[in-house]
């Protein structure tokens, strides 16, 4: 019998465990030190590195340590107190320490080598001929502590790793406060106002009474004067809302006085909720998400470990170690082929009131989504565990390490459990 998936997961759109395993329970992210990231850039690109600034090496490149706080709030950070512009490659959870890479296009004899905040740390580590893109970054490594076990014996769940679908976390949703996703879909749907509602006033289960009683009051336009001086620390967006509301009563300039990196999560948090209905719709339908079949776009696999360009299955010459199946992520340019997990998608946006054109937001063309494509399997590498219980392991980028866990522990209450 299937394990029962907690409702805040499906909430999610995530409505399957992919393996069999019972699950040992635990808790994770207890403490910082518990859990940490570290991303894997591209070797090539810090092989290309100078020490020193020079005509053809101007683009700085740093890492980037924080602590309790998430890497859009980092970033904040450390424009407020050094006046330095940080461009990160990976958004960061806050309940983890994390070392990722970052770079500036200010100007480098102005920065200093090594800068501090109360979360965080940079340090310069050389000089760029171009500028640090995605496509300079492979993924993360993971050490991660999960405590409170029932047992440490993973054996019968290791030969079933490959098997789990890469789901988008529910940290990309908000997690406790999963409102994220309802926010992207007022957005494609034009409905501004009610998008900035929704960060306002929307409450969870896991909301404190100061909490509900606060955003009680924010239903009521007339409160916004007496609550902008009393709002917690950690209702920063909502801050800058209100604010943007008292100064006029406009949605869509109330919605861009929220800081771009977050402002764009919404929308793609909607993506990821499709994305995570369809591979759930797969598995319901009796799909193998770990193999291509005749009609799917799929990666090509380039050596042990990087994933290749997108293209069609040949079923004449490829073998299932050289290629992994593709979904392609909805957005303006999507277009629904005859491939299975595509047709599955668009019927899911039009059961949802949408098409691929309202990703392309006229009023606010700054979070528009072309779209894209996600591997379906989590393709997890170099996977290790010792003690009771630490493991290590590596993902692609975009991938969550939550979902590997959510497997291992199948946690009646994810929240609890530290997710």
């Amino acid at each position: 019998m299937e394990k029962t998936v907690p409702s805040i997961d499906q909430q999610a759109g995530i409505k399957h465990y992919c393996t069999a395993f019972s699950g040992i329970g635990g808790k994770i992210k207890r403490n910082p030190e518990d859990f940490l990231v570290r991303e894997i850039l591209n070797e090539r690109y810090l092989e290309s590195l100078s020490k020193n600034l020079n005509s053809t090496h101007r683009f700085p490149i740093y890492i980037l340590k924080k602590h309790n706080i998430d890497s859009n709030h980092a970033v904040i950070e450390i424009r407020d107190q050094h006046r330095l512009e940080l461009r990160v490659l990976g958004i960061k959870d806050a309940k983890a320490n994390t070392v990722q890479f970052a770079t500036t296009i200010q100007k480098a004899r102005s920065i200093p080598p090594r800068i501090k905040t109360y979360h965080t740390e940079i340090c310069l580590i050389g000089y760029g001929s171009t500028l640090l893109s995605k496509s300079d970054l492979w993924g993360n490594q993971f050490s991660i502590l999960i405590a409170e076990t029932k047992h440490a014996d993973l054996t019968d769940f290791l030969p079933e790793i490959p098997k789990i679908a890469n789901f988008y976390g529910l940290q990309r949703f908000g997690s406790e406060r999963m409102v994220t996703h309802y926010v992207g879909r007022e957005i494609l749907k034009g409905n501004f106002r009610r998008a900035s509602e929704l960060l306002l006033t929307e409450t969870t289960k896991y909301d404190t009474a100061y909490s509900r009683e606060i955003r009680e009051q924010l239903s009521d336009p007339s409160n916004y004067k007496k609550l902008i001086s009393v709002l917690p620390k950690g209702m920063d967006i909502e801050r800058e809302i209100v604010r943007s509301l008292l100064s006029k009563r406009d949605y869509i300039r109330a919605l861009r006085a929220i800081p771009i990196g977050i402002r764009r999560l919404y929308v793609q948090a909607y993506q990821a909720y499709i994305f995570n209905l369809c591979i759930s719709e797969s598995l319901s339908g009796g799909e193998d998400i770990t193999k291509c079949k005749d009609g799917d776009l799929c990666f090509e696999i380039e050596g042990k470990d990087v994933l290749g360009k997108i293209r069609k299955l040949s079923p004449s010459s490829d073998t299932f170690s050289t290629v992994l199946p593709a979904i392609r992520l909805v957005g303006y340019s999507f277009q629904a082929g005859k491939g299975r997990f595509e047709s599955t998608s668009q019927k899911i946006l039009r059961e949802k009131g949408l098409v691929p054109k309202d990703f392309y937001i006229k009023d606010m063309q700054e979070l528009s989504a072309k779209g894209g494509f996600r591997q379906s399997v989590l393709w997890c590498k170099g996977f290790s565990h010792s003690g009771s219980l630490s493991i290590s392991f590596k993902l692609p980028k975009g991938s969550y390490a939550t979902t590997l866990l959510r497997e291992i522990m199948k946690p009646a209450s994810p929240i609890e459990a530290g997710f």
